[in-house]
């Protein structure tokens, strides 16, 4: 597929709903060649359908489907994704679920929460990071959240198989995502890349489906407290931010919220534990970050 030299590509995960369809119909009307990456293909059609109407002539919008839980399905999609298009602008890691009460596996064997919001965007980071490498400069934007105050994280149990808790593992997974995007900065710099920035970020707290899949008191909750939550067209302005303003690609190794950088407070932020951390992931996944 041909891609003019000039336009920036953008990737986008969780990209047909909430805060994740409003950065990537944004990126769109600023211009970007956008790429959905999204589990469902009726949906992802239709939010492509609408998403084409905003673009200028020449414009694409296009798909790729993949279920971020399902790391051989990562995989094939970073795989076709390198094939389609060569190079990467931007990559946003917005995909991110809450599931139930009752602890639920992946297709690997991992426990969803984690497979869904760290595992797979991981995996998937890592696979397209030599696009990333050939942009001129690129951006990958994690959206963590402030959930990462709740966080307990066992190094010897990421997959929470003792004790699971639904809310505590989001709060693992998203602060597992902050970690991730120190660490790769910190990597990206003793390796020279500096052409490549990566920031985090918490969004706020959004009026969006997320909690849906959880069922039961938390679907409950999220519904009642829904007038209280931001828009996921507020919630999505960091993500846009970190995206596309010119202070995004100066940092890397930043949390950000409201768009402004915000301190990491977790007693697990220590350096020989977020390289630990780096060290397990990459046992899970099967697969060193930046390749042997």
């Amino acid at each position: 597929m041909n891609t003019l030299a000039s336009e920036q590509i953008a990737l986008v995960t969780g990209a047909t709903s909430g805060i994740g369809k409003v950065t990537a119909r944004e990126l769109v009307r600023r211009g970007y060649h956008i790429i959905l990456l999204a589990r469902d293909a009726a949906k992802a059609a239709r939010v492509r359908q609408e998403f084409q109407q905003l673009a200028a002539s020449g414009q694409r919008v296009d798909v790729l489907l993949c279920d971020l839980s399902d790391l051989s399905q990562v995989r094939r999609a970073a795989e076709e994704f390198i094939q389609r298009y060569h190079r990467l602008d931007v990559l946003v890691n917005n995909a991110g679920l809450i599931f139930g009460k009752q602890r639920e596996t992946s297709a690997d064997g991992y426990e969803m929460t984690l497979a869904t919001n760290y595992l797979g965007p991981f995996l998937l980071t890592s696979l397209l990071l030599p696009a990333l490498e050939r942009s001129e400069a690129a951006r990958i934007v994690n959206v963590a959240s402030d959930g990462y105050r709740l966080a307990k994280p066992k190094l010897h149990d990421l997959n929470q198989e003792e004790n699971y808790s639904a809310w505590r593992q989001y709060g693992n997974t998203k602060l597992y995502n902050i970690l991730f995007t120190q660490e790769l900065a910190r990597q990206l710099r003793a390796r020279g890349i500096s052409h490549v920035v990566t920031n985090s970020l918490h969004p706020g707290v959004v009026a969006s489906g997320f909690g849906s899949a959880s069922g039961g008191l938390t679907s409950w909750l999220t519904g009642l407290a829904a007038p209280l939550l931001l828009t996921p067209d507020e919630g999505a302005r960091t993500s846009i931010f970190l995206a596309t303003d010119p202070i995004g690609g100066q940092v890397s190794g930043g949390y950000f919220a409201k768009e402004q950088a915000q301190p990491v407070k977790h007693a697990f932020t220590d350096p020989a534990k977020t390289r630990q951390l780096w060290q397990e992931t990459e046992r899970l996944v099967g697969q060193e970050f930046f390749g042997a």
